[in-house]
């Protein structure tokens, strides 16, 4: 009889952390194909960490059950699941770093968060809420991506910041009368010489894409030796 139970629990906590690496995984493979630092591998280490969480705390415990029926002791298994929730915020704050006036990986760091509890609802014996989860997450992340894109077209507007290298003998004037264009904003111009050839740094303000063409353009221009972000 004792044996039977036992053979019982540990099949279920196979399909809890099978189910966890699963459900996980699903949400680290959108991410790894977005080439983002956080992908298939770390989205299945939380979610088994978590799910693990759970099944210690729902079923590690369960020689107190007999104890507290007898007693005034009382276990609150509860908190680990609350601990859970405070730990992956460290880590999901480490994937996230400011590049120039950009904030990358939040969303990143938000589907961790989502697979520590997709992983401890897994790890509690919910596996059935874990892939509801896993499917509103997954469809958060894919669903919606054309119409954050839509968005950045057409709405949104970045700042960078670049230094332009010019060509031996190229005055800054033949240059900076280019900016400037196609929606894209420059300020804070400063023109400096370094071994006898100008160098111009500027601020452009404008949207993504045409930040990205502007710079294309100014690129191959013959004036420009080289054109780097700061």
């Amino acid at each position: 009889m004792w044996a039977a139970t036992s053979f019982e629990l540990d099949m279920d906590v196979v399909v809890r952390l099978l189910g966890a690496t699963v459900l996980g995984g699903l949400v680290g493979v959108e991410r790894e194909a977005s080439n983002q630092p956080a992908g298939l591998r770390t989205h299945i280490a939380v979610a088994v960490g978590a799910a693990l969480f759970g099944v210690i705390s729902t079923l590690g415990f369960l020689e107190f059950d007999q104890l507290r029926a007898n007693s005034t002791i009382q276990a609150d298994v509860t908190r680990v699941a609350s601990n859970v929730v405070v730990g992956i915020g460290f880590l999901g704050a480490g994937v996230i770093f400011r590049q120039g006036n950009n904030v990358r990986n939040l969303t990143t760091a938000a589907s961790l968060w989502a697979v520590a509890a997709i992983g401890l609802a897994c790890g509690v014996g919910d596996v059935t809420s874990g892939a509801i989860g896993t499917v509103v997450l997954l469809g958060g992340l894919v669903l919606l991506r054309p119409i954050r894109n839509l968005i950045d077209r057409r709405w949104s507007r970045s700042t960078m910041s670049v230094r332009v290298r010019l060509a031996p003998g190229v005055e800054p004037a033949t240059v900076v009368e280019r900016f400037p264009s196609d929606g894209v904003a420059s300020s804070k111009l400063a023109v400096l010489k370094d071994s006898g050839r100008y160098v111009l740094t500027t601020e452009l303000t404008g949207p993504p894409d045409a930040l990205r063409s502007w710079v294309s353009r100014l690129a191959t221009a013959t004036e420009v030796e080289s054109i780097a972000e700061e």
